[in-house]
């Protein structure tokens, strides 16, 4: 019995096509982890609108966390940059050149995937800065009405509120 190919295989293709199938996995995982964390980013906007410390604390945990595992997928990805010949720096967008304009399907629909999610996590954390910005003012307003503080002179420079929050010498 034969055990010879009835046809050669070219080595370099199945590596080429490996490659190409585990880029495209490593920018669906990156997409999903910035969908991950977009869903965090309004689950923390929650927390802070129902004045929720706990439920801010989770997600400030929670958004490290992914960080920390979206770091990971990059580093794959830059290593698959390495085996495609390029260097570190082959952005999602200069993937369409380094392919000549003909991107693997796969490689075009996980590259949109990533596209699309960091324009919508772009969009939260532009709300949630806008947000927590608001909330940070407003708790300061708070704090001064309730050590009486006036607020500032005309000139905007604080006002002495003649009282202590904690005086921790009595």
């Amino acid at each position: 019995m034969n055990n010879a190919m009835p046809f050669a295989v070219d080595a370099s293709l199945v590596s080429a096509a490996s490659t190409i199938a585990a880029l495209a996995d490593s920018l669906r995982t990156e997409a999903r982890l910035l969908g991950d964390l977009t869903t965090i980013m309004r689950r923390q906007r929650e927390s802070v609108a129902h004045d929720d410390l706990e439920g801010v604390d989770d997600s400030v945990f929670s958004t490290h966390r992914v960080l920390v595992t979206l770091q990971e997928a990059r580093r794959r990805r830059r290593t698959l940059n390495h085996v495609l010949g390029e260097g570190d720096d082959l952005s999602v967008v200069a993937l369409e050149e380094f392919f000549n304009g003909d991107l693997p399907p796969i490689v075009a629909e996980a590259a949109q995937a990533l596209r699309t999610g960091a324009v919508a996590l772009q969009q939260e954390v532009s709300v949630n800065r806008r947000v927590l910005r608001e909330a940070i003012s407003a708790g300061d307003r708070q704090v001064q009405m309730l050590v009486g503080a006036a607020g500032t002179t005309p000139a905007g420079e604080p006002q002495p509120s003649g009282g202590r929050l904690i005086d921790r010498m009595v």
